[in-house]
């Protein structure tokens, strides 16, 4: 099951693997963009203990986008689900890195294998 989401600024795609469901994400995570994705996200959570963010296609993120991901991470954490990160570009991780965040998500690589 898929489905295609279109927001002004970032395309979402769903994909399910299993009951792990990677929201495929393309463009940027900026401001204006935020509540669309936390929604999608969060819509998510009910029926998976495990959702991934796939950043390949995601161009740029800014602190609205970082928050986002930590309202996410706050919302799985109280539910006992997981958010990981798949391919977050060089400029994602020194955000992640700098706001020390890059301890808080588990990454994941090809396959859906969780790498550290």
């Amino acid at each position: 099951m898929s489905e295609k989401v279109a927001i002004k600024g970032l395309d979402l795609y769903v994909v399910l693997n299993g009951d792990v469901p990677t929201v495929k994400c393309a463009g940027r995570v900026v401001a204006g963009v935020n509540d669309r994705l936390y929604r999608e996200v969060v819509a998510l959570i009910p029926n998976s203990k495990r959702v991934i963010l796939d950043f390949t296609d995601v161009t740029h993120m800014d602190s609205m986008g970082l928050g986002t991901l930590v309202r996410l991470y706050v919302h799985a954490k109280s539910a006992g689900a997981v958010i990981e990160l798949m391919n977050p570009g060089r400029s994602i991780k020194q955000l992640l890195g700098l706001t020390h965040m890059m301890q808080v998500f588990q990454m994941v690589g090809e396959n859906n294998i969780r790498m550290g």
